[in-house]
């Protein structure tokens, strides 16, 4: 990327310390516009990185660049975002300490998006598996849910985070990311209820009526145009160039199904999105006695279905307060301007508690239950100091918010690092540098500062009011150097501050706050009996955003300043007992122009920001502080003396390190930590020198190893040669009687016939394959399977019982008769007996077919005794049944059948010469036989013994 520029001149220093007029703000100034205008946005200040918002897409964010980045040495590359990341993983993979990249700037100077890049970086370069991909897909997709939930677009930036936000990402012992835990902070909620002209409401609001399907918003109760609903018009700006709701939704609807929210998490946020629009469409009117009614009750209807909520209670709940008067509670009627606050007050806070729980259900998804210990990477993207045309409380808890990370900037590197040469006895000359502790407590100092005054004032009784706060504010704070309202002010600037206004003097220069409103967003107090109607509200998100044990709870909330100091102090504490990175981003013009490069915007950015002062810190500090012991593990094998063990205290160890590397004394000093100056550091010495150790080291070990690998391999391959050759001898021997020559060939020849034998032994004694043998074992198979089949027979007989035995008698006897003569007979031989083969019911029997026999001495009285010399006793049995059925009755050489439901007919039977069968002049069927037996049916085999009576 820059490696075509080498004018210096032309595209000035990649590092400020290397500024031979480092201490002069125009060289910065001018070193940073170089290479601005050469589209090389990120400059470093030793390890500060300092970026510059191009406001246009650049091609040094592609999957090149991150694999260009991955595991290089920090001042290897030029400067870049990925840089910072990468030095952070690594540092925290070899050292297992935690890190977080502070990125901190002015809104619109390229924050939130600095902070996309480097999760997109850790997303591709660390290593990963399928499960650990879920994770990763989470985390990159849980942005644009927060982006839409969480942004706006702000006259500074389209996409300006309305919160603050603290990522940290959680690594394995590999390195690898497996989970992560987001903290937000005070989110604007305000900006639901009104927007500065020009300005827009939260992102989700128009990406629901751009994208959302035409049966969605039907349901919804909801209509495309945006300049429909009061919440969204204010601003007049609903559509912005830059910005396409259209394709925002898309990925925040694909987020939803990766991030694991089920459909009726869904169905439920988005019936909030809509209900939260049509509270800015509900439209009090005054009665005759000046109380507020709802005449329209469209919009109030559609709140009542979205959120499960009674329409009767809610509209009450808009329209009256519920009072506590000693032991029982009142229903006061509101006026019009009171109903208008109560449907703000609900609709912010049903917004501002569903951020939370939204924040909350992406934390549920990042969670890893593994309990072994992780190390972070933080990653904190927090809203930019802002100046408005009208400067609210957000605005005071923004720039409050930036105070604290100001000091804490300075805490961890100007004035800890100068501190520690004092403590170490290093000569220093003192860098001058502004400390803006004197504003944070201003601001927040107990019982004194701003925010105790603010609360006081919330919570006193009595009429308080935002004059009453202002007047208290210039009692208490009035003689404060950076405090000043119009009546403290001098005649000339007096006139630059209005009467209801009070100005701050913070790092980054001057504020006016409107006190107008103070009060109220700082109590943000919500009607109890609509807390009544929420906490029984059928969605169940609001369900759990609005606990039933709020309304037990009689003690008052902490307010929201309180809340925010308390949560600030929290997210510093967490910040402190990390390593930390930082990014410095400018923004380089007010119009979010490309190439255009504001020389008084940057100016003013440099000097809060800091940058001098830490620039001449680095410049004539030791910056690379490192412990003795750290130092020593590292760099020991540049020195024979240290390598590869050194047995004495550590210092001295580094002290003979340095000593044989060539450091001069002036270039570092030795204290409780070994501490090298920038120059030395930038040599490149060290890194110079454990590359080519490292190197050396590893062009050994590559030596060595692939000497142990070909050593084995031809190990190997002498044994197979052996092998092979000992087989060979075998099979030629193979006829021979054992001997040395053959055994292990005859063996194997053994093993695996007998091991596939034993997959393929016959499953019956019916069945008569078997493995052919080689010619060395053809004697031992015929044995074996002799010994098998007879195995089979015993097993066979011994499964046989005494009724299947006398069964395979009587298929002998029918085999005997019917072998040659029946059709299918060798389809019924596997077939055993049964008692019966038709079924009981009548149906069945007269689709049959019986076998009888009739003896004439047994013709008497009508009753039939049935038998059969050759058919089995089931048969026998199902016969007399059918006689019984009334479906066969035999009468005295006849024979009258039924069949079916109506189907009669008689068979009569006479003794002839020969047998024969015809029809009578009658139609009655005549079957004649031939000697004593008389036949109940015609048999197809002419059996002497039965015939065959075929029911059709």
């Amino acid at each position: 990327m820059e490696g075509a520029l080498i004018a210096r001149d032309r595209v000035g220093v990649q590092d400020f310390v290397l500024l031979d007029s480092h201490t002069s703000e125009t060289a910065f100034l001018n070193n940073l516009r170089k290479r601005y205008q050469e589209n090389l946005i990120y400059t470093y200040i030793g390890t500060l990185l300092v970026s510059v918002n191009p406001y246009k897409e650049l091609d040094i964010y592609t999957m090149t660049q991150m694999q260009l980045y991955r595991g290089v040495n920090f001042f290897e590359l030029p400067p870049h975002l990925y840089a910072i990341a990468d030095n952070a993983y690594r540092v925290m993979c070899s050292e297992y300490n935690n890190h977080f990249i502070l990125i901190s700037g002015e809104s619109g100077a390229g924050k939130t998006e600095a902070s996309k890049k480097i999760l997109q970086y850790y997303a591709v370069t660390c290593p990963t598996t399928e499960q650990l991909q879920i994770v990763r897909d989470r985390l990159l997709l849980s942005n644009p849910v927060l982006e839409a939930f969480g942004n706006a677009k702000t006259l500074r930036n389209d996409n300006s985070s309305r919160f603050g936000k603290y990522m940290d990402i959680q690594f394995d012992f590999k390195g690898a990311p497996v989970g992560g835990h987001i903290l937000s902070y005070l989110i604007e909620k305000s900006r639901v209820v009104h927007q500065n002209h020009g300005e827009r409401n939260f992102h989700i609001f128009y990406q629901l009526l751009e994208g959302g399907d035409k049966d969605l918003l039907c349901w919804l109760g909801l209509e495309r145009n945006p300049q429909k609903y009061s919440y969204l018009i204010q601003g007049r700006c609903a559509k912005v160039f830059s910005i396409n709701d259209k394709n925002d939704w898309k990925i925040v609807r694909k987020a939803f199904s990766i991030i694991d929210f089920s459909e009726k998490d869904i169905e439920h946020l988005f019936g909030i999105v809509a209900s939260v629009l049509h509270f800015g469409n509900i439209q009090f009117e005054e009665d005759s006695n000046g109380h507020a009614i709802i005449r329209n009750g469209t919009q109030i209807k559609w709140i009542s279905k979205l959120l499960g909520v009674h329409l009767s209670i809610l509209q009450e709940a808009l329209t009256h307060r519920k009072i506590e008067a000693r032991s029982e509670e009142v229903l006061s009627p509101l006026n019009v301007d009171l109903a208008f606050y109560a449907r703000d007050a609900v609709a912010k806070a049903i917004y501002g508690r569903t951020f939370t729980w939204l924040v909350n259900k992406i934390n549920g998804s990042l969670a890893n239950k593994d309990s072994t210990r992780k190390t972070v990477i933080g990653l904190l993207d927090i809203y930019g100091f802002e100046v408005l045309d009208t400067n609210s409380f957000e605005q005071f808890c923004i720039n409050y918010c930036n105070e604290k990370l100001q000091q804490l900037l300075i805490e961890m590197t100007l004035k800890a690092e100068q501190e520690e040469y004092e403590l170490e006895g290093i000569e220093w000359e003192p860098i001058p540098y502004f400390n803006n502790k004197i504003i944070c407590d201003l601001v927040e100092q107990k019982y004194k500062g701003i925010i105790s005054i603010l609360d006081e004032e919330c919570l006193r009784p009595g009429e308080a009011t935002d004059l009453s706060f202002l007047e208290k504010l210039e009692e208490k704070v009035g003689d404060h150097a950076h405090f000043v309202t119009r009546k403290l002010a001098d005649q000339k600037t007096r006139k630059s501050i209005d009467w209801v206004d009070f100005r701050l003097l913070h790092y980054a220069g001057e504020v006016t706050y409107c006190a107008v409103g103070f009060l109220e967003k700082n109590n943000d107090l919500l009607y109890r009996n609509l807390k009544e109607v929420l906490c029984n509200s059928k969605n169940g998100i609001i369900r759990d955003c609005f606990l039933l044990s709020e309304l037990d709870n009689r003690r008052r909330p902490e307010t929201v300043a309180t809340q925010f100091k308390n949560s600030l102090t929290s997210l510093i504490e967490i910040l402190m007992s990390k390593e930390p990175s930082y990014v410095r981003c400018i923004k380089p013009n007010e119009n979010k122009e490309p190439g255009k490069f504001d020389d008084y915007l940057i100016r003013h950015q440099v000097k809060y920001l800091g940058l001098m002062e830490h620039l001449r810190v680095r410049r004539a500090g030791f910056a690379y502080r490192r412990k003795y012991e750290l130092f020593l593990q590292r760099y020991k094998s540049l020195c024979p003396a240290t390598w590869p063990h050194w047995h004495g205290p550590a210092a001295e160890g580094v002290e003979r390190l340095i000593k044989y590397i060539g450091y001069k004394p002036e270039e570092y000093k030795l204290g409780s930590l070994f501490c090298p100056r920038v120059q030395a550091k930038y040599k490149g010495c060290l890194g110079k020198r454990e590359y080519k150790k490292k190197r050396e080291a590893a062009i050994k070990l590559e030596a060595c190893w692939r000497g142990a690998l070909a050593r084995k391999e031809a190990k190997k391959r002498t044994w197979a040669v052996q092998i092979i050759r000992k087989f060979i001898n075998g099979f030629i021997n193979r006829k021979k009687p054992l001997c040395p020559e053959n055994v292990e060939f005859v063996r194997l020849v053994q093993y695996t016939y007998f091991m596939k034998l034993r997959d393929h032994l016959p499953k019956n004694v019916l069945d008569k394959s078997w493995l052919q043998p080689p010619s060395i074992l053809e004697e031992v198979s015929s044995m074996l399977q002799k010994i098998c089949i007879r195995n089979l027979v015993r097993k066979y007989c011994r499964g046989v019982t005494a009724e299947r035995k006398v069964q395979l008698q009587q298929k002998v006897v029918a085999s005997a008769i019917f072998r040659g003569k029946k059709e299918g007979y060798l389809q019924s031989i596997n077939q055993p007996f049964m008692e019966t083969r038709l079924s009981i019911s009548t149906s069945n029997l007269s689709d049959g077919i019986v076998v009888i026999h009739v003896p004439e001495d047994n013709k008497q009285k009508g009753d039939v005794i049935l038998q059969c010399e050759h058919i089995f006793e089931t048969v026998t049995k199902l016969c007399m049944l059918a006689n019984k059925q009334n479906l066969v009755k035999v009468v005295q050489g006849s024979l009258q059948f039924r069949v079916g439901s109506g189907k009669e007919g008689t068979m009569i039977f006479t003794v002839g010469q020969e047998p024969q069968i015809f029809k009578a002049k009658n139609g009655q069927l005549t079957v004649v036989s031939v000697g004593s037996r008389t036949c109940l049916g015609l048999c197809k085999y002419r059996c002497s013994c039965s015939m065959v009576l075929q029911l059709r």
